[in-house]
């Protein structure tokens, strides 16, 4: 059966939902009722795997009365009644239970799909300390030591390196562990993560003191990370006896070190964390790091065991339970966003501190348009010199105004230079680039009003022709403005223009984040942490500068008066930064992208937007306009610019996702071919690919 575009489990994702109910003390029967009602629920959601707490069939704290074989016999019953009740639902349901096997007790994670019971994974550390008495009653769990338990009229595979893989779900592979297991330095669901488990599930009781809820959240931020994998955890909550504890109901779901979702704490009633985890992530996160499966071959004990299913996942559209951010590079969290910022304008600034000090503190040299590039890079260029304490008038600024130039932006150009303190000059290219074209015999040259990629290329090469040679003459390097997105996309003029440079201080910051990077320093000029000191007129420059449209202004304005637009020809640079941050760190298929996307941008007034993000810019992309773009990148990055990525100069690496350095994160030859990537998308939207 072919699966929609719209359909979630199309593109890598699998449905988790983590889930408390309330207990009934010793009476499996009533609680396996309400983990129906649940797991029912969860079916209607289009839930993947439901976990629920730790012996949540007869509840966690009834203490000597787990011993009761009435209890137990209920318990066993209570199984079955579940196995049954689930044939006709979508969910692996995994719930807590004590189990009678071989001569003793177990603390087991019982887990049971479309009518029967998978395999049982006991509790493999066993907590005797402070509130806990875990032993008195129960052993700990071992591996699959080939004798299996039996659980009534099921005899099924036992021990805790039981793995669960879906045949029908490529990459969801389900383990499971209790509670304490987690708290251990190596936990079970380490072993299992090396050994494929990319869906980590917690059982737990942990009746809560203050504050372990936030060790809860770190151990589970931190395991999800450190197994490139997702971690849903459910603990015991409403019903469980207050005799000496309370209970809170904490769930949550992480998925490699990034919270997906979570619950309220103390809970009245049910309640469930649900999240789609993406499997394909979690996959190329294994893949690229291959540290992690160096670790597994360092792993000496037994491997797990895998028993397999047919989850049979909805094929209709089930919407997408989890956030995309439309700026992959710019959170939506204000302290999030702030401390990225801070991050970045220090990397580039150290960065640069650190190459001009190698090579004789010689005076920067940069080109000043008007425009946010090379605003930034002057903003980086200042803080460096007052970190290494050499004054501002050392920095060599030039705008030099061709064929298109505004008066706006070459206003905002000097009153930018003179604001910050740099020393400026103008040189006005024009007669250099008419000798160049009329020594080439362009048409332009002869009154001919043709705009074509030589006319705008001679005007680019001219301006980096003058920096290279007054950075000779003056004893400075030429600082580079171009960033990672036109990189991405190959939106620089090649060798002698501005592709070119001594050291590229924005090549690994993205287009979208250097708004947010001038809002920063904006906001914390005089800061000892951001080192540009800034006047009011600066600042009044500074959103002057935010406020213009981006352009190369290399072609004079058409009759309706209409600048030059960059994102006009090439399309937005927020579609293409998505674009760019899937591929870079996820190696995601343009499908999905288009999928991710459509989530994302349909309706501006959903979901969050980065702080300080102009309401009068809020606006949204449909599928069609989305896969246009898109083909547009595709093409780009993959057919053509990549001979111009393989010459780029040094510069530092900024963000997570990676950079396009071909000495770092993007290797790859320069004779490109989009044929593959184009043909995943056409097969996925026929018709609105080319």
């Amino acid at each position: 059966m072919s699966v929609p575009f719209e359909n979630a489990y199309r593109h890598g994702f699998a449905r988790i939902a983590a889930c408390t109910i309330p207990v009934s003390i010793a009476d499996p029967h009533a609680n396996a009722a309400t983990v129906v009602e649940t797991a029912r629920e969860c079916h209607d959601e289009g839930v993947a795997v439901a976990v629920f707490p730790e012996l949540c069939l007869t509840g966690y704290a009834i203490d000597d009365l787990v011993m009761q074989d009435a209890v137990l016999d209920a318990t066993v019953a209570a199984i079955e009644h579940l196995a049954a009740a689930s044939a006709d639902l979508l969910p692996v349901i995994v719930v807590g239970a004590p189990l009678r096997h071989r001569n003793r007790l177990y603390n087991c994670a019982v887990v049971i799909h479309r009518g029967a019971v998978l395999g049982v994974a006991p509790k493999s550390f066993l907590p005797t300390y402070r509130e806990f008495y875990e032993r008195r009653w129960y052993a700990a769990g071992e591996a699959d030591d080939g004798e299996p338990i039996r659980v009534g009229a099921f005899r099924v595979p036992f021990g805790n390196g039981l793995l669960f893989a879906a045949r029908d779900v490529p990459g969801l592979v389900v383990h499971a562990e209790v509670c304490e297991d987690l708290w251990i330095p190596i936990p079970p669901s380490s072993r299992a993560a090396l050994a494929g488990a990319t869906v980590l599930l917690n059982l737990s009781g942990s009746p809560i003191t203050i504050a372990r809820a936030v060790d809860r959240r770190d151990l589970v931020k931190a395991q999800s990370l450190r197994g490139l994998a997702a971690y849903a955890y459910a603990a015991s909550g409403e019903g469980e006896s207050s005799t000496d504890l309370s209970w809170d109901g904490q769930t949550m779901i992480y998925e490699t070190g990034n919270l997906l979702a979570e619950t309220e704490r103390f809970p009245h009633g049910s309640r469930r964390s649900v999240a789609d985890v993406d499997l394909d992530r979690i996959r190329q996160n294994r893949l690229r790091q291959g540290t992690f499966d160096d670790s597994r071959l360092a792993e000496t004990r037994r491997g797990a065991t895998t028993i397999e299913f047919d989850l049979a996942p909805p094929t209709g559209d089930i919407g997408l339970r989890r956030q995309v951010d439309r700026f992959p590079f710019v959170p939506d969290d204000p302290a999030r966003l702030d401390q990225d910022c801070y991050e970045a304008f220090n990397i580039q600034v150290a960065g640069l501190a650190q190459r001009m000090r190698s090579i004789g503190d010689p005076k920067p040299v940069i080109g000043l348009s008007g425009g946010l590039d090379s605003t930034h890079a002057l903003l980086v260029v200042a803080s460096a010199m007052d970190r290494m304490g050499r004054p501002r008038s050392d920095i060599l600024t030039y705008t030099m105004p061709g064929f298109a130039t505004s008066d706006h932006t070459k206003s905002n150009a000097l009153a930018l230079a003179a604001a910050v303190g740099a020393s400026m000059e103008t040189i006005d290219i024009r007669p250099t680039a008419t000798s160049i074209l009329e020594g080439i015999g362009h048409p332009f040259a002869n009154g001919e009003a043709v705009y074509d990629v030589t006319f705008e290329n001679v005007q680019a090469g001219v301006r980096t022709d003058y920096l290279f040679r007054l950075a000779n003459d003056r004893g400075g390097i030429v600082i580079g403005t171009s960033d990672m997105s036109e990189l991405a996309l190959g939106w620089a003029t090649y060798g002698v223009g501005d592709h070119m440079s001594h050291y590229a201080v924005n090549a690994g910051v993205p287009k979208t984040l250097i708004q947010h990077l001038i809002r920063w320093v904006i906001a914390h000029s005089g800061d000892t942490e951001s080192g540009t000191r800034l006047d009011a007129q600066a600042k009044t420059v500074l959103q002057s500068v935010l406020d213009t449209e981006i352009s190369p202004e290399l072609v004079p304005a058409g009759q309706d008066g209409k600048a030059q637009s960059t994102e006009d020809t090439i399309g937005p640079y927020a579609l293409h930064d998505f674009a760019l941050a899937h591929i870079l760190r996820h190696g995601a298929r343009p499908s999905k992208i288009a999928f991710l996307a459509q989530h994302a941008w349909a309706d501006p007034r959903a979901g969050q937007w980065p702080p300080g993000f102009p309401e009068a810019d809020r606006f949204g992309y449909d599928l069609a306009e989305i896969t246009r773009w898109l083909q547009v990148f595709l093409k780009r990055f993959f057919g053509f610019a990549q001979f111009k990525r393989s010459a780029i100069p040094n510069g530092p690496k900024v963000a997570a996702a990676g950079s396009l350095s071909p000495r770092g994160d993007w290797r790859a030859p320069s004779d490109g071919n989009p044929a593959a990537w184009l043909a995943e998308l056409r097969a996925a939207l026929p018709d609105l690919v080319d």
